[in-house]
């Protein structure tokens, strides 16, 4: 009898938890049925996510099992059957929370919350707003749901383990053989396996589809999984396997197209000189990020016809309608963009700590040709890090939401497009009045969740979709931008990029959902040509290309293709969560945690993956580029000279 009212708590909470976590599985099943073949695969969903869930309830209840002898010497058993009731009861609202998240962190991401859900968590301020202005209702929901539950808990358990147990403790020798074998119960679950490796996500994967393997996860598992990478994100090489230092080096400078000899530096391996195509007077740089804007809404790159300012724009300048995002995050944009660096499986360089100084980008080497460099961005720099990425990286001036002469429509992202824009066309105007050239990031925030944009301005169209309006708004103000940027004092002598990025709400069946990487960008100025360049291209070519147009002739350390000039066989890198995509011009590479790398061809009509024969130079070539990222941010090798 002593014993089973020592085990009996524990049993309740495992027995509920399961249950709470099958159930949730289960609906996400329901929900997501069209993406599931048949039976099996949803009997091994459920399977799998039963170890999960055994091994994720195992780490929760091993905290009181240690407590259980300190309880005993003190002789309180009222505190220790009230710690439980607490723990548990805690332990269930916990992921009761992180599976009511799940269905809106699969509409946006098409994965259970991961890291990006932690990494949202540091700006609680712009979070919240974005919840109560596009998510109310679900917000409301789920604090309903969670008090309800919590009440009942508590009722429950007060029940069933609290009465006529808490007046005596059990016998010493009772507790300690249950603290024993409770303990060897938890961690045997907690393991979830009996080989030399304890359960880990990559032992439960089993479909090429990403989304069917995380919902053999739980969301709680998933995240605080991600956390434990987070940790131990430096050394891709854990992930995808290793290669000698001398071969990486070797492959990501045949990948340039440049000579061997182009490379002469032995601190700085991928350091070389590259010499502009222009060979004028050094122009102004102007880039222009869009946020979310995925080439899925632009008309002229075969998407929704929702950018007719854009598309005009792309007809006027040097566009590219193969370009594709190196990530799904906006920091992982800039730093494609802006410093030209590789994707890795690690947080961009622009949240890690080695890279807030002395780390590579356009603004750095603009800096030391004389140019005055700023980033104007709506909201608050502060997010994502990147204001003191920027300023200990060459940005010399920083204009946010509170340096705006005028905001006339603010929301959960900071100030709109159009406001933007008019402080970016005051900014750039007063720039142009000096003798120095200038080099301009502006980061665009009004399409983002919850799609806020002033009233009035375009015109709204019956059941069309937040998202879609917003892209128009966006749209709109990036059009007018452009309208006073060619009739500006700082239009004749200026090199101007829009680009996006990355797309928005990236899913899909695949190991690397390619269409969701696909966006816009186009080059423009009055030099610039017009012309649709259909080669394969990434975000990484983009500062070699603006360089060779502006008249810069500098050694850099840019693995990014100068477009100018190049012969080099286009490829394209995208990170998708842990998995890595070297795509070619007729074939991909893909790498996964601990499995051997899978290749497939793009098929362009139908925007879909198809399985190809091995090609193991390829894999290799692949491996080199995903190892790099992480050798170049901890050796110190991404930097000028």
């Amino acid at each position: 009898m002593n014993y089973w009212r020592v085990v009996k708590p524990f049993c309740y909470f495992l027995l509920l938890g399961l249950t709470l976590l099958t159930c949730s599985r289960i609906a996400l099943n329901v929900w997501q049925h069209e993406r599931i073949s048949d039976f099996s695969v949803v009997s091994t969903i459920l399977l799998n996510g039963l170890r999960i869930d055994l091994s994720t309830l195992a780490y929760w209840m091993i905290v009181p099992v240690l407590f259980l002898p300190l309880f005993r010497l003190m002789q309180r058993p009222a505190a220790w059957h009230y710690f439980l009731n607490i723990w548990f009861i805690f332990g269930i609202v916990v992921l009761l929370l992180l599976e009511l998240a799940t269905p809106t962190f699969i509409n946006e991401y098409g994965l259970r919350p991961n890291r990006l859900f932690v990494e949202y968590l540091i700006y609680p301020q712009e979070v919240l707003s974005m919840l109560l202005n596009g998510h109310l209702l679900s917000v409301i929901v789920c604090i309903a749901a969670l008090l309800a539950l919590t009440y009942i808990l508590q009722k429950l358990l007060k029940k069933t383990v609290l009465p006529c147990v808490i007046t005596t403790m059990c016998s010493w020798s009772s507790t300690l053989i249950c603290s024993f074998l409770l303990l060897l119960v938890c961690f045997v679950l907690a393991r979830g396996t009996l080989s030399h490796r304890p359960i880990n996500p990559s032992l439960v994967y089993f479909s090429t589809d990403p989304l069917l393997n995380s919902l053999t996860l739980n969301s709680w598992y998933s995240v605080m999984f991600a956390l434990k990478q987070m940790n131990s994100e430096g050394d891709a090489a854990s992930i995808y396997g290793k290669m000698p230092q001398d071969e990486i080096i070797q492959r990501v400078r045949q990948s340039t197209g440049l000579s061997a000899q182009s490379f002469n530096s032995q601190q700085l391996p991928t350091l070389a000189l590259k010499t502009a195509t222009y060979q004028g007077h050094k122009k102004n740089l102007v880039i222009v990020l869009e946020e979310s804007l995925g080439a899925q809404f632009v008309g002229s790159l075969g998407g929704k016809n929702l950018t007719p300012q854009l598309d005009q724009i792309m007809a006027d300048g040097w566009a590219f309608s193969q370009l594709y995002a190196t990530g799904t995050r906006s920091v992982r944009g800039i730093e494609a963009v802006v410093t030209g660096f590789t994707p890795t499986p690690a947080r961009s360089v622009v949240k890690l700590n080695k890279s807030q100084q002395n780390f590579f980008t356009l603004a750095a080497l603009l800096k030391q040709q004389n140019y005055h460099t700023q980033f104007v961005y709506g909201g608050e720099s502060h997010f994502d890090n990147m204001k003191s990425f920027f300023l200990g990286n060459g940005f010399a001036q920083i204009v946010d939401m509170p340096d705006f002469a005028k905001v006339n429509f603010s929301g959960s992202w900071g100030a709109s497009d159009q406001d933007l824009f008019t402080q970016a066309d005051a900014e750039l105007t007063r720039l142009a009045q000096s003798e120095q050239p200038f080099f301009s990031l502006i980061f665009s925030s009004s399409n983002h969740d919850p799609f806020e944009i002033p009233e009035g301005v375009i015109n709204e169209l019956e059941d069309e979709d937040p998202r879609e309006r917003a892209i128009r708004y966006a749209d709109h103000a990036l059009g007018e931008f452009f309208v006073k940027a060619k009739q500006s004092n700082y239009w004749h002598n200026t090199v101007f990029l829009v680009v996006a990025d990355h797309d928005a709400r990236v899913f899909g069946s695949e190991l690397v959902p390619v269409k969701n990487f696909h966006i816009p960008g186009v080059i423009l100025g009055p030099d610039i040509d017009a012309k649709m360049d259909n080669r394969l291209a990434s975000q990484i070519d983009l500062a070699p290309t603006l360089l060779s147009l502006m008249g810069i002739s500098a050694a850099n350390p840019m693995l990014g293709i100068d477009l100018n000039q190049s012969q080099t066989p286009s490829r394209v890198m995208m990170q998708y969560d842990k998995n890595f995509a070297y795509m070619t011009a007729d074939k991909v590479a893909i790498l996964q945690p601990d499995k051997a790398p899978t290749y497939y061809h793009y098929n362009l009509s139908d925007k879909r993956l198809e399985p190809a024969e091995s090609d193991e130079e390829l894999g290799k070539t692949a491996l080199a580029h995903a190892l790099f990222g992480n050798l170049a941010y901890q050796q110190g090798w991404y930097a000028l000279p």
